[in-house]
């Protein structure tokens, strides 16, 4: 079992890709929608969690922390989603969005002709060819400037998939195949090992969402890291009532096996 992210540029044929390997694999085609859809079970607006995910900021970007926060409940959703394998995701960044979930992750990345994109958004947009390129040059650009600012990386960059494949003389059908055979072979599977990366992943995943959400510490901007359950917190506190708020909601989280608080700084030692 493994997990494969596809990222693709707006009417790239990723969508139809994502179906097809898990078609022929027998495994989840999971989309943004999917995952929007569960962050929204933390008590946020959909659109609000779309607008994270797709905007990118502005020169003066007042909301940087409301996005954050918004990133970490999706992040905690993908996580939670996908802890058990055989899944398949089509979105934005869901390899970064994964980063740290172990060699089981097939992360590819789908590229295709301008040719070949403009005529699948004049299907589906019935726009003009001017329209649509406009569109898609505009799309790819905010994806570009959204994983620069929040990742610190070039959405394009070759290095942040393991595969890269482009339509130009191959087809969906055929590229579909060859993730397919990548995923049989047993580097990717889904062993007792990777289950236990993706378990540790989605329980820090998940205390940062519940941090994020409580109105005591909601304001805070932290790193959760799990190793086999044992979860520590890094980051700056404002005031010292802070420390007993984040142990209390760290330790109410199923699976957590101990709590290291030791790397938080407070006002006091900063």
């Amino acid at each position: 079992m493994s997990i494969i992210t596809i990222s693709r540029g707006t009417f790239s044929g990723g969508k139809l890709l994502a179906e097809c390997v898990a078609d022929k694999l027998g495994y989840r085609c999971i989309d943004r929608d999917v995952i929007v859809e569960r962050a929204a079970a933390f008590g946020v607006s959909q659109n609000e969690l779309r607008d994270a995910l797709q905007k990118p900021p502005t020169f003066l970007d007042r909301f940087k922390h409301k996005k954050y926060i918004y990133l970490v409940l999706i992040q905690s959703a993908l996580t939670e989603e996908v802890r058990t394998g055989r899944a398949v995701y089509h979105g934005n960044a869901g390899h970064l969005l994964l980063k740290g979930g172990g060699m089981h992750i097939l992360r590819t990345r789908i590229i295709a002709p301008l040719e070949f994109r403009v005529r699948m958004a004049q299907e589906r947009l019935k726009m003009s060819r001017a329209e649509v390129i406009d569109y898609i040059q505009r799309m790819d650009q905010d994806r570009r400037k959204w994983t620069q600012y929040l990742y610190g990386v070039d959405w394009g960059d070759p290095t942040l998939y393991d595969m890269v494949l482009n339509l130009e003389y191959v087809d969906v059908s055929e590229a579909c195949e060859i993730i397919a055979a990548t995923v049989r072979q047993r580097c990717f599977e889904f062993t007792p090992e990777c289950q236990a990366v993706m378990n540790d992943l989605a329980l820090a995943s998940r205390v940062r969402a519940n941090l994020a959400i409580n109105p005591a510490t909601s304001h805070l901007e932290l790193d959760v890291v799990s190793r086999g359950g044992r979860v520590s917190i890094k980051g700056k506190l404002s005031n010292l009532n802070e420390l007993p708020e984040i142990q209390r909601v760290a330790t109410e989280i199923p699976g957590l096996t101990a709590l290291d608080l030791d790397e938080l700084v407070t006002p006091a030692a900063s």
